[in-house]
């Protein structure tokens, strides 16, 4: 004959082992002075800042440019069509911006950022006057830095050289992507 103990409820077995123990106060903490900051994505903008330098350092195969010469490029995939309509005007400007007055620097990032409002409010094209480098020692400077910089600019599908009217070679129209 075994004699057999049957288990103690653990429930029961863990009220009797802790009997009268009751959790700890929390103190009362002060809130906290200051919010901490918003994050930010500082790799991004790293990656951003080099790609800039990238763009305003490296010659390109395009940057013996004269002052007169005209500007056009289509990025490979699109019809045609594109470019020869945005060099006829056939496309409504939504926005202009100016270089004239930066150094190439500046003007890189103004432009970039430029190019990045536009397509964040929609604008399907848009004219860049980067001047047609006559004040310049060597080259146009700002205008071989637009080239390159638009070119490599995911959001642009084109641009070309601006009609007469418009600002002649001067200036560039530029077709956007749509978001």
């Amino acid at each position: 004959m075994s004699h057999r103990k049957t288990p103690p409820d653990d429930a029961a077995l863990f009220r009797e082992e802790t009997g009268d123990v009751r959790p700890l106060r929390t103190p009362a903490r002060a809130p906290s002075a200051t919010t901490p900051p918003e994050p930010r994505p500082l790799q991004r903008e790293r990656d951003e800042r080099a790609v800039l330098q990238e763009l305003l350092d490296d010659p390109g195969p395009l940057d013996g440019l004269e002052t007169g010469e005209e500007l056009q490029f289509l990025r490979p995939g699109y019809q045609k069509r594109y470019l020869t309509r945005l060099r006829r005007g056939h496309y409504a400007i939504g926005d202009h911006m100016d270089l004239h007055g930066f150094n190439e620097a500046a003007a890189g990032q103004a432009l970039h950022a430029f190019i990045d409002n536009a397509v964040r409010h929609g604008l399907g094209c848009v004219r860049v006057v980067h001047g047609k480098g006559l004040r310049s020692r060597s080259q146009p400077k700002l205008k071989a830095m637009s080239n390159r910089l638009l070119r490599r600019h995911p959001a642009v599908i084109a641009f070309a050289s601006c009609r007469p009217a418009d600002g002649g070679t001067g200036a560039v129209v530029v077709l956007l992507k749509s978001k």
